[in-house]
This record gives C-alpha cells, sequence and structure tokens, in this order.
C-alpha cells in the first residue's frame, strides 16, 4: 500500500471540487482507524476534525524530522513516493480547511529535500497547488523546510517553533497545536508516513485499510530492519504481525556465525527485547506492556559482538547530546557520568531456543531519566500510555 508504484495526484483534481471534500475525507479516515506512525499514535481524523473546528487560517505540516537510529522509513518516502508525501498533505489540509501546508524535512537528508523541492515545483506546473486548485474555490500552497538537525524538533511543538525561527525546544501543552500551532494558529502536525497512507485509503476505501492489521490497531506500518540482519530494509507489515516473522522471515536473522542477544525496537526511546520474547505481535498495546515502545518502527538487531556497556554509554551519549536541556531532570541526568559497569560476560550454553544469552540491562535511576514536557528521558513505559 505505501510501496507501491501507483502515480500521485490522481484523487486531489476530483476532491477539490466537492463541496463536501472535509467531511468526506475526515470520514474514510476514521473509518480506517489510521492513528500517527511517529509514535504517539493519536487518530489522524480526530486531530484534522478538531483544527478544522478552530478559527482561519489553519496549516498542516509533514514531520520528515526522523531522528530515530535505526529508522528511515521518512527518507524512503520522501526520496522514492514523493508526490505520494504532498498529496497526502495537501488532502490532510483539505480536511482541516487549511490554505498552507509545510514538509518539515531532517537536515540529514538532502536527497529526501532536494527530491520534496522538485515535487512541489512540479505540483504548482501542473496546477495541483497555488489560488483556485483545479478552478475550484480552494487556495492551498506548500513550502518545504530544512530542519536544524536536532532529534528533540521531531517532537511537534519543538518542530513547529522551529520552523517559526525560534529555537527548537519542546513547550508546555495545553495550548495544544491543534489551537495554537505554527504561528499561533491552528496546526495539524502529522508523520510522513501517516499521510502517504491517505491517499490509498482514500481510493480503496477506509473500511479496507481497517481490516489490515489487528483491531484496534489497524493497518500497517514500514519497519526499518538494520544492517545486522541477513536482509536489511524497510518492509511494509501489517500490524500484529508477530516480530519473529519479522526478525527471521523477512530479516533472514543473523548471518552464520553471529548470535542475537536483543533487538531494540521503537528507537532510542524504545526498549530491547530477549529473542525469547520475540513472538510478541508489532502492536503498541503488546510492545508497551511488555515495556517497550512502537515508535516509529525501526528494529535493531544487537549481536554477540556488541557489548552490552557500550552500547548503553553510547545511548546516553546521545541522550546528552540530544536534549535541549529545558528540564531539570534531563540537564542533570545528561551531564552524568554514563553507565560504565560491564556486566558479566554470560555463561552456559545457550537458551533452548537456540539464541545466546538475552542482553542484560542496567536499570538505571528513574529520578535520573524522568523528564517533564517530553519523552526523551522519560521511561518509555510511561511516556506512551
Amino acid at each position: 500500500m505505501l510501496l507501491d508504484r501507483q502515480a500521485g495526484w490522481r484523487l486531489w483534481p476530483q476532491l477539490v471540487a466537492r463541496a463536501d471534500a472535509p467531511d468526506l475525507i475526515r470520514d474514510q479516515v476514521a473509518r480506517s482507524g489510521l492513528r500517527g506512525r511517529g509514535g504517539a499514535g493519536f487518530p489522524a481524523a480526530r486531530k484534522w476534525q478538531a483544527v478544522a473546528a478552530e478559527p482561519g487560517p489553519r496549516y498542516v505540516v509533514a514531520n520528515g524530522d526522523e531522528g530515530d537510529p535505526g529508522s528511515y522509513a521518512d527518507r524512503l518516502l520522501m526520496e522514492t513516493y514523493p508526490d505520494r508525501v504532498l498529496e497526502g498533505l495537501a488532502l490532510a489540509g483539505l480536511a482541516c480547511s487549511a490554505t498552507a501546508g509545510v514538509v518539515y524535512v531532517r537536515s540529514e537528508y538532502p536527497q529526501a529535500l532536494a527530491s520534496m523541492r522538485e515535487a512541489v515545483a512540479r505540483a504548482r506546473a501542473d496546477g495541483h497547488l497555488g489560488r483556485g486548485v483545479h478552478g475550484s474555490d480552494v487556495d492551498f500552497d506548500v513550502e518545504v523546510a530544512q530542519g536544524a538537525g536536532s532529534y528533540v524538533a521531531g517532537e511537534e511543538t519543538s518542530l513547529l517553533r522551529s520552523l517559526a525561527g525560534l529555537r527548537g525546544t519542546v513547550r508546555l501543552r495545553p495550548p495544544y497545536p491543534v489551537q495554537s500551532g505554527l504561528f499561533g494558529r491552528p496546526t495539524a502536525v502529522n508523520n510522513v508516513e501517516t499521510l502517504s497512507a491517505v491517499p490509498a485509503i482514500l481510493d480503496r476505501g477506509g473500511d479496507a485499510y481497517a481490516r489490515l492489521g489487528r483491531a484496534p490497531e489497524a493497518g500497517t506500518l514500514l519497519v526499518c530492519l538494520n544492517e545486522r540482519f541477513v536482509r536489511p530494509g524497510a518492509y511494509e507489515v501489517e500490524l500484529g504481525t508477530p516480530l519473529s516473522e519479522i526478525v527471521y522471515g523477512l530479516g533472514g536473522g543473523l548471518p552464520p556465525g553471529r548470535t542475537l542477544r536483543a533487538v531494540q525496537v521503537g528507537g532510542p526511546l524504545g526498549g530491547f527485547l530477549p529473542p525469547g520474547r520475540l513472538d510478541l505481535p508489532l502492536l503498541a498495546s503488546a510492545l508497551d506492556s511488555a515495556g517497550v515502545a512502537l515508535g516509529h518502527g525501526g528494529i535493531i538487531a544487537v549481536d554477540d559482538t556488541v557489548p552490552a556497556d557500550a552500547l548503553l554509554a553510547q545511548l546516553w551519549r546521545f541522550y546528552a547530546a540530544e536534549s535541549c536541556g529545558a528540564c531539570t531532570p534531563c540537564r542533570k541526568a545528561r551531564a552524568a557520568a554514563p553507565p560504565t559497569r560491564r556486566p558479566p560476560p554470560p555463561t552456559g550454553p545457550a537458551n533452548a531456543d537456540g539464541h545466546g544469552q538475552p542482553l542484560p540491562v542496567r536499570a538505571l535511576d528513574p529520578r535520573a531519566v524522568r523528564s517533564l514536557v517530553c519523552a526523551l528521558a522519560e521511561d518509555p513505559r510511561e511516556s506512551h500510555r
């Protein structure tokens, strides 16, 4: 659905001519059960309804600031299917009665940035964007903005501050962006993958999309497998697919001579699962109950060549470098030394399933990793509830 070769801008010319288009789009997306694919999982149609209920002008923003190590789904979509991303953003704008949209692209993605800017230029030349789109009374245009290299800017309030020319730091809510977002106006911020699903949902119908996945978590997700797998890459799978099927069936497991010790799911704010827990389904609810966040769908294999203490130290350095420093607990914690106590090496035979011993992880003091306004330093079991 997300990775098919169907051309973009097939639905937009028809829908801008319909007076009932905003209601129709919100209804079909609501029926589909589409939720945000950036990690928060908020229902897309509810967000658009909230923006549409506020006085204009209104904005829609495509969040392409994909900062999770091991995730590259948004990069793939922006580089390979930019027209689909733009049409999804335009349809979201129509659902919100917005007049302008922005695509915010991670600064480390120069090819994606160029691809999106070229797609906007083509769309304007073809009459998809601008004033009186396709002879209708709809005015809608899109700008492409380059991020400033901040991981925290992937959070929606930080992203909106960055777009406004301010420092990319998270602000307290309420008010929420749907009430006071870009330039203080109602704004819907959606992840690139979320928006890319919208054209297919409207083309095939919300009910058809809702039949994919496992209720109440409908649809598909792009999962990204790192280079440790035999077959690394991005795969579109239905929500509810067992992790074992993704790790071994699609990814091919690890090469001969390597032993799987753990998989990191959901990026640095996610968590680790030992090989024995790969029977879990790819569902936010199931992973949450196991203490792991689904996040953006990245799956990183950790093999027996990676020392646990080095991995934890690197994660700590990542947190310290990317924290905006706005909150005292996070600011104090990043100044502390990273965990350096090396856990004892595994002893004894491999597990009964043929895998190595689980990756030992030392718990950190929750007082040092509890943030106030964003999820960067929170326990993922709390920040994603």
